[in-house]
């Protein structure tokens, strides 16, 4: 409770989170294969591309959660040494191949753009190396611990530090191997009754309702869950795009909750940790018409000075110092 107060009395204004899971192939290749993966999300790879170019242009840092087998050059797929901890039958679909004959799998020189970019990106582990989820029947320790080193050492190759970290599927397990790892950080769920739910029909159904009502997304604040290791929870994910979806939600609800998450993290001097798959942008030719609204009314809440913008890893860096006051 000490820290969670002194980390409060550190925030004298409200701080806006923007954090994206990167993935592309490797977060659906067990529910999707190529040909329908790119029927759902045309323009997948440019919507990485584009999002980077909108934060450039909004002089906004975010942080980028980045599947560790993205970041490589080439890679001999199932075969290659860098997969041989993993269970056989999950990495079966994995293609060996170049970055530039798959870009739904590599985008090494993407993550290279995505590390020189100003304002400064920060890139953070999604999964580990090839987005193997943690709670998975197979995910024994051993089998996570090398997951997460190898997705390490791929963006160490990129001469990439990892100290922020993001589930895959929010499925949160192994805690203890993060700090081990030198991470030092990870999204957290929201803390809403919908999301506490998970995948069931409940779940759908109040994430609906919460989107028809344009509920507030909750403020967060940063928790240490271990030495070292600090949990900052999302607070909102944006709601689907899709056709299906809009029908019944207009997009307007998303930009509606977006500025709620500001005005209620400026109120209460908390934290307004917003997120999203670049993918979901492509689901509709308004993805990013939407998410550029969302930039500048971030943008005016800036410069009127009731929220900064800040990266994982600085909230996770402000926490550990009020920790020490």
């Amino acid at each position: 409770m000490a820290v969670q107060q002194s980390v409060f009395k550190l925030f004298d204004r409200g701080v806006a989170i923007l954090s994206f899971d990167i993935e592309q192939m490797w977060g659906y290749f067990d529910r999707l294969n190529e040909p329908r993966f790119q029927l759902r999300y045309p323009g997948a790879v440019e919507a990485h591309e584009k999002l980077l170019s909108c934060l450039c242009s909004a002089r906004i840092s975010a942080t980028w959660f980045v599947v560790g087998g993205m970041t490589l050059a080439n890679s001999q797929g199932s075969q290659d040494r860098r997969m041989a901890g993993l269970p056989s039958d999950w990495t079966a679909a994995i293609p060996g191949t170049r970055a530039t004959t798959a870009p739904l799998w590599y985008r090494h020189s993407f993550i290279q753009r995505l590390r020189d970019a100003r304002p400064h990106q920060e890139i953070g582990l999604h999964g580990g190396l090839t987005h193997f989820i943690w709670t998975d029947a197979r995910a024994t320790a051993d089998v996570v611990k090398w997951e997460l080193a190898e997705g390490i050492k791929a963006l160490q190759q990129s001469s990439v530090q990892p100290l922020s970290f993001s589930f895959g599927r929010e499925q949160e397990a192994y805690h203890r191997l993060l700090p081990a790892h030198g991470i030092r950080c990870f999204r957290g769920r929201t803390p809403v009754l919908a999301c506490e739910l998970g995948r069931t029909v409940p779940g759908a159904l109040l994430r609906a309702l919460d989107e028809f009502r344009s509920a507030a997304p909750p403020p967060v604040w940063p928790r240490q869950i271990l030495p070292r290791l600090w949990n900052i929870p999302s607070s909102l994910f944006l709601y689907p795009i899709g056709k299906s979806r809009t029908r019944v939600l207009p997009l307007r609800s998303r930009i509606h909750r977006f500025t709620r998450g500001l005005e209620v993290a400026a109120r209460h001097r908390g934290v307004f940790h917003f997120c999203l798959h670049p993918e979901n942008l492509a689901e509709s030719d308004q993805g990013f018409p939407v998410f550029e609204e969302m930039l500048e009314r971030l943008d005016r809440a800036r410069c009127n000075g009731d929220i900064e913008v800040l990266t994982v890893g600085e909230v996770a860096s402000r926490a550990e110092r009020a920790s020490s006051l």
